[in-house]
């Protein structure tokens, strides 16, 4: 009997999913609890299993393409099996444009638009090609970057490189698929020589009412992906809904510092950064302040045993908080050790539902970014986060002298519904007291 294949649930938060590749095609056999294809979720890429067994008749929900919790994506049947009816109870998929198949590199295309001004000669050219049937007798792939509507299609990998290396997009011909700009046509846009400049003219004056007429700006379309969209969303219901308040302080870090100097001294395998340790001094101060590890439930506050901290990771298309499960309770070896772990998994999109969510306490450190202070958002539930910046030397006053000290700022956001000011204040008067005396926690 044939089965609908719907889009699962797979994490907590998650409205919808994005097919980022099926593992099988239409054809192909099936058994029950094998991979079927690869969701991209709010949060993670995760594997969708067969819920039974049989062949693959029919997707209905292509690579690259969204769809909401438990609307069929695909038939699973027997070979001769009638699936209709079933195909036609399935919504229709929102249209898509026609594209050649992408690299292992690619997930969705840039596609470059200019629709004030005509493609250059090369770009038409390529037009032309690309507009020609599908089929071709000697199989070899067009050359240029452009589709039949003159829009360049270039990889997300490729456009980055390429802004990052200055190269105009738009003097390549790309060698991927349907002539689309990869990671090789950059690589080698870089190795080649650049030309020395052409010795300019001196301006003239322009004459009033003679300013050269530019067209407006080029801009690429690139699809919002699922992270970025539950981002959206749960900005919308903190900023706005949470009643933020926000404490600062200075703190002196050059023991913090010769803490983790001499640790690491010791043993170079540990790789204790400064991020470790003020995850470590978090989880202590959290424990003295049991009424700031807590969040607001609408009709009640939950206040935790432990100290859940949620670590902000930046990922190639957003940001995800892995969280430190009862840091307050594991030693500076093993918080680094999970952190590098959690972080590693988080850029790969391999974290677990259970492994970003939940935390009691969040941290978000631009420092190494060289940000000296910032404010961060609520994450709720969660009734504070604290936002880190750079670590930088100072001159103070100690003693009535003038030294230099390495200094750091960092801003709690604090839900005001959870924590009032006395006890936002009091939790980083601890914070400050244990970073700046990093011996305490040995005590």
């Amino acid at each position: 009997m044939a089965t609908k294949v719907i889009m699962p649930k797979l994490s907590p938060t998650m409205e919808e999913g994005q097919i980022s590749r099926w593992l099988k095609k239409e054809g192909d056999k099936v058994s029950m609890g094998e991979p079927l294809a690869e969701i991209d979720t709010d949060k993670a890429t995760m594997e969708m299993q067969a819920l039974a067994n049989g062949v693959l008749r029919k997707i209905l929900i292509g690579e690259g393409q969204s769809a909401p919790l438990g609307q069929t994506i695909a038939v699973i049947g027997e070979p001769n099996e009638d699936i209709a009816s079933l195909v036609s109870e399935a919504p229709a998929a929102e249209p898509k444009e026609e594209q050649p198949k992408q690299e292992p590199e690619q997930e969705q295309p840039y596609r470059w638009m200019d629709d004030t001004a005509p493609p250059p000669p090369a770009q038409a050219k390529a037009a032309a090609a690309s507009a020609q049937p599908a089929s071709r007798v000697d199989g070899r792939q067009p050359q240029a970057a452009t589709a039949d509507s003159g829009r360049m299609i270039v990889s997300p990998l490729a456009a980055r490189m390429a802004a990052e290396a200055g190269i105009d997009l738009r003097s390549l011909q790309g060698s991927g698929p349907g002539g689309r700009i990869i990671k090789k046509d950059i690589e080698a846009a870089i190795s080649q020589p650049k030309a020395a400049p052409a010795p300019q003219a001196f301006p003239r004056a322009v004459e009033p009412g003679q300013f050269p007429q530019v067209a407006a700006s080029g801009y690429r379309d690139e699809p919002a992906s699922e992270i970025r969209k539950v981002i959206a969303k749960r900005l919308v219901t903190s900023l706005g809904p949470v009643p933020h308040f926000f404490l600062t302080t200075e703190i002196e870090m050059d023991r913090a510092a010769e803490m983790r100097k001499g640790i690491n001294a010791l043993d170079p395998d540990l790789q204790i950064s400064i991020n470790d340790i003020i995850i470590k001094v978090v989880a202590a101060a959290l424990m003295q302040h049991p009424e700031v590890n807590a969040s607001f439930q609408e009709k009640f506050i939950r206040y935790y045993e432990h100290a859940d901290v949620g670590v902000a990771v930046a990922i190639e298309d957003g940001l995800i908080t892995p969280v430190v499960r009862s840091a307050d309770q594991k030693s500076l070896s093993e918080i680094a050790a999970e952190v590098r772990e959690l972080a590693e998994r988080a850029r790969s999109r391999r974290l677990k539902p259970e492994e970003y969510t939940g935390a009691s306490f969040s941290i978000s450190n631009l420092g190494m970014f060289g940000i000296d202070e910032f404010t961060a958002v609520i994450n709720p539930p969660e009734g504070a986060i604290l936002a880190v910046g750079a670590m930088s030397p100072k001159p103070v006053v100690r003693d009535n002298e003038i030294v230099i000290r390495q200094m750091m700022r960092v801003t709690m956001s604090c839900d005001h519904r959870v924590i009032d000011g006395a006890t936002g204040a009091k939790f980083l008067q601890t914070f400050k007291k244990i970073l700046e005396n990093p011996l305490y926690l040995v005590v």
